[in-house]
C-alpha cells in the first residue's frame, strides 16, 4: 500500500488499483496496487515502456476494461470523493465524456469510419447536454474551429478518412472537450504523428487547458514530452508505480535504476558523433504469474539478494519524491 498521504480536496484519488486479465496462458498482472492523486488544473505525466500498465490504468479509471478477460480486482478511484468503481454502468455513462474524457492514441480506430466526424462529435454533446441537432451541429463547428481545423463548418460532413492524421487527432480532442470535462486523460495522443504535428498538438492541449482549467493525465513513453508539459510524473514498470515526484526532481535526481535508464536513453545534443544511445539490458517482464520479487531485478545493475525475495514499497526520499527500490541510496551515490 502506498505511503503517500492524501489531503482533502483532491479532484481524483486512485487508491491501490489492481487490474488483472485472465487468459489461457495465465493471469496477467496488468496493474498492481497503484495509488496517486490528481488536483484541479494539474498536469500529471505517466511514463514507462510498452506493456507497463499505463493504458490499462487509464482504461480502468474510465471503467472501459473488457470483462472478461479483464477485471478490476480491487482498489478505489475516487472522483470528487465518490468511488467510480462502485458506479452503475448508467452512472458511468454520465461521467464519461461529461466529467472525465479520454483521447486515444489512434484516432483512425477510435473514430467510426462510416459516420461523419461532425455526427460523432455531435452525438457526445447531445447525450450529455440534451440539446437539439441544430444546436449540437453549431457547437461542433465551434469546437473544430477551436482545435485549429480550418473551414470547420464545411468539414462537418467529412468522414475520418478525409482528415489527415493530425486533423483526426484534433477532432478527437474536440470530442473530448465537447462537454468541458474536469479531467482529460490523453493516452499517447501524439504517438502516430510526426514531430511537427506532435508539437502542434501539445501546444494546443496546453492552450485549451489554460482556457478550460481542466486537469490532465498525459500517458506516454516519451520523457521529452513530459519534461515540457507536466509538473509531476509517475514512472510505471510491470504494472506498478516505481517512482513519482516533481518532474524537475526526478529528471535531475532519478533514484530508481529503471528511471535512470529511461533518462539515459534520451537523445542529447551533447552526445559526440558515434556515441551509442544507452539501452536497458534484458527484456520487459512477463506479467503472467509474477512473484513477490522486485520486477526490475532481472535487468538491474544494482540488484541485491533482497531484491530477489521482496518487492520494495514506495518510500519518501525528499519532499514529494517517492521511489520503490531497496538500493536507492547506492543508485543516488553513483549518479
Amino acid at each position: 500500500m502506498s505511503i503517500i498521504k492524501e489531503k482533502p480536496g483532491h479532484l481524483l484519488e486512485v487508491k491501490n488499483l489492481t487490474t488483472r486479465f485472465y487468459t489461457d496462458e495465465g493471469v496477467v498482472h496488468a496493474v498492481s496496487d497503484l495509488s496517486y492523486v490528481l488536483d484541479e488544473g494539474e498536469t500529471l505525466g505517466v511514463v514507462g515502456e510498452s506493456g507497463c500498465g499505463k493504458s490499462v490504468h487509464a482504461l480502468s479509471i474510465m471503467r472501459l476494461i473488457q470483462i472478461p478477460p479483464g477485471k478490476i480486482e480491487s482498489g478505489e478511484v475516487l472522483y470528487q470523493g465518490k468511488d467510480l468503481l462502485k458506479f452503475s454502468e448508467a452512472e458511468m455513462r454520465n461521467v464519461r465524456g461529461a466529467q472525465i474524457a479520454m483521447i486515444f492514441q489512434d484516432p483512425m480506430t477510435s473514430l467510426n469510419p462510416v459516420l461523419t466526424v461532425g455526427f460523432q462529435i455531435a452525438e457526445a454533446i447531445k447525450e450529455h447536454q440534451g440539446i437539439s441537432d441544430k444546436a449540437a451541429r453549431t457547437r461542433v463547428a465551434e469546437l473544430l474551429s477551436l482545435v485549429g481545423i480550418p473551414e470547420a463548418t464545411q468539414r462537418l460532413d467529412d468522414y475520418p478518412h478525409q482528415f489527415s492524421g493530425g486533423m483526426r487527432q484534433r477532432a478527437m480532442i474536440a470530442m473530448a472537450l465537447s462537454c468541458t470535462p474536469q479531467i482529460l486523460i490523453a493516452d499517447e495522443p501524439t504517438t502516430a504523428l510526426d514531430v511537427t504535428i506532435q508539437a502542434q498538438i501539445i501546444e494546443l492541449v496546453k492552450r485549451l487547458q489554460d482556457q478550460f482549467g481542466m486537469a490532465i493525465i498525459w500517458v506516454t513513453h516519451d520523457l521529452g514530452i513530459v519534461a515540457g508539459l507536466t509538473r509531476r510524473v509517475n514512472v510505471m514498470y510491470a504494472g506498478s508505480l516505481i517512482e513519482t515526484g516533481p518532474v524537475k526532481q526526478i529528471y535531475s535526481n532519478p533514484s530508481h535504476p529503471y528511471t535512470v535508464g529511461l533518462l539515459a536513453s534520451l537523445p542529447s545534443l551533447n552526445r559526440k558523433p558515434g556515441d551509442k544511445l544507452f539501452s536497458i539490458k534484458g527484456e520487459p517482464p512477463n506479467l503472467i504469474g509474477m512473484n513477490n520479487k522486485c520486477p526490475f531485478a532481472p535487468r538491474c545493475t544494482y540488484v541485491s539478494e533482497r531484491c530477489l525475495i521482496e518487492n520494495p514499497p514506495l518510500e519518501l526520499i525528499e519532499p514529494n519524491h517517492f521511489v520503490a527500490c531497496w538500493e536507492k541510496e547506492k543508485v543516488r551515490k553513483l549518479l
